[in-house]
């Protein structure tokens, strides 16, 4: 009788589950989330279509897990970055940081972006209540956290424009600025004849939100 060994196991499990995130990662922003099938994902990370069902019940479970899952990994990566911690920055120098975060987001991280935007439109599609997206709404909970503490610097210190409350100026930075690049990264920009060159006009934004919300003059 075979003996079970209770740590082997443990990360066998945890192996089998970031190949199905990585092998539906790599589908699902390649192809859009709609016409990717699980069994399709299944083949891809090596595993049986079985198995994948014993760690994600349906598509938009995995896809919900995928998402969460590139978040966190993002935001360890921003965490490195020189600046990130706003030690020895003003709020309005913080701040700076947080909007300059979107620019790199588009430099180095375009693929995340394709499957956020895929991911959006799958999930308004998908019904998916407020209980199966609490994972995701954690995530968006950090971004704001990050947030709430610049402009609270940027309070004491008097730099920023704190008369506007964090939340709504945390909404629009967000959702301004993830639009913008997220609309670079696929593709949807407007193409002048003479081209367009994404991180100049990306740039511009960043610096009308910085004359929008810094008090600084």
């Amino acid at each position: 009788m075979p003996v079970h060994n209770p740590e082997k196991d443990a990360l066998q499990m945890a192996a089998n589950r970031e190949k199905l995130l990585e092998a539906g990662y790599r589908l699902f922003h390649t192809r859009t989330i709609e016409s990717v099938s699980m069994e399709q994902v299944a083949k891809a990370a090596g595993i049986g279509v079985a198995t994948l069902y014993r760690y994600f019940g349906n598509k938009t479970d995995l896809a919900i897990a995928i998402s969460v899952w590139k978040w966190n990994e993002y935001l360890q990566e921003l965490a490195l970055l020189p600046g990130a911690d706003g030690r020895g920055m003003t709020g309005a120098e913080h701040f700076a940081f947080y909007l300059n975060s979107f620019l790199e987001m588009y430099r180095d991280h375009r693929e995340m972006l394709r499957y956020n935007q895929f991911f959006n439109v799958y999930i308004q599609g998908a019904g998916a209540d407020k209980a199966r997206m609490a994972s995701y709404e954690q995530v968006i909970g950090r971004f704001a956290d990050r947030f709430r503490l610049i402009w609270e610097k940027g309070e004491r210190d008097g730099t920023l424009r704190t008369e506007i409350p964090w939340k709504k100026a945390f909404s629009a930075t967000l959702h301004v600025m993830l639009a913008a690049v997220t609309r670079y990264a696929v593709g949807l920009a407007y193409q002048p004849e003479e081209g367009t060159r994404p991180e100049e006009e990306l740039a511009m934004l960043r610096d009308m939100m910085m004359r929008q919300y810094s008090s600084v003059a």
